[in-house]
């Protein structure tokens, strides 16, 4: 698959659309953990960042390298997270909805549009196009990726800690064997998703405790 470009964040600024935002978000599909999102603006003539690709078939150091070009290069960034309660309470998509409303709130600059990866959503107010695998078309819908990425592999991996026995360093919330197999012996933590599946079948075990 060829790598993103900013063929469309040009072709936007080229109708005067000066200011015009990536979006994205990381953790939809885990059991555990926050659904975190950003958005990044690059400045019109911004040049290509060597690397930056789909965030999924990055390694984290490459990300982390990425990660900090984009901060460096880019006209405003932000990011926002939705918690698991939130989830829970308001389901994934809402969640994911407002995750990406916090991270154009945090974006430093106001967009004039949006690139969003994914489905329409009305939500966020602000003229937008989604694109369909726009992590992997987008320079920043996929700098937006690569960075809810980092922010929330991080998270993940200080919360590891004091859950040992789910393996959250290298799994980071995501429904792997031995992660499934942890929940099946020990139920669920605070920071599982409780309405998802398989968690529903959990319900009869008390919330995990940190092993701090």
């Amino acid at each position: 698959m060829p790598d993103p470009t900013l063929e469309r964040e040009a072709a936007l600024w080229a109708k005067g659309l000066r200011i015009v935002a990536g979006l994205d978000e990381a953790g939809r599909g885990p059991l555990a953990g926050p659904v975190v999102a950003a958005a990044v603006a690059f400045p019109p003539g911004q040049i290509p960042i060597e690397g930056l690709r789909d965030s999924k078939l990055m390694t984290a150091a490459e990300r982390e390298r990425v990660a900090g070009a984009v901060r460096r290069t880019a006209l405003g960034w932000g990011v926002g997270a939705a918690s698991v309660r939130e989830i829970d309470r308001i389901n994934i998509r809402r969640a994911t909805a407002l995750a990406m409303r916090r991270a154009l709130a945090h974006l430093p600059v106001s967009p004039d549009y949006i690139l969003v990866d994914g489905t329409a959503l009305p939500e966020l107010g602000t003229a937008h196009e989604p694109v369909v695998d726009g992590d992997a078309q987008c320079q920043s819908v996929a700098a937006a990726a690569v960075l809810a990425k980092c922010v929330r592999d991080c998270l993940m991996m200080r919360l590891a800690p004091r859950y040992p026995a789910y393996q959250w360093d290298s799994n980071k919330g995501y429904a792997t064997a031995g992660h499934l197999a942890v929940l099946d012996r020990r139920g669920p933590t605070p920071h599982h998703r409780i309405t998802f599946s398989p968690m529903a079948q959990l319900d009869a075990f008390p919330a995990v405790k940190s092993e701090e």
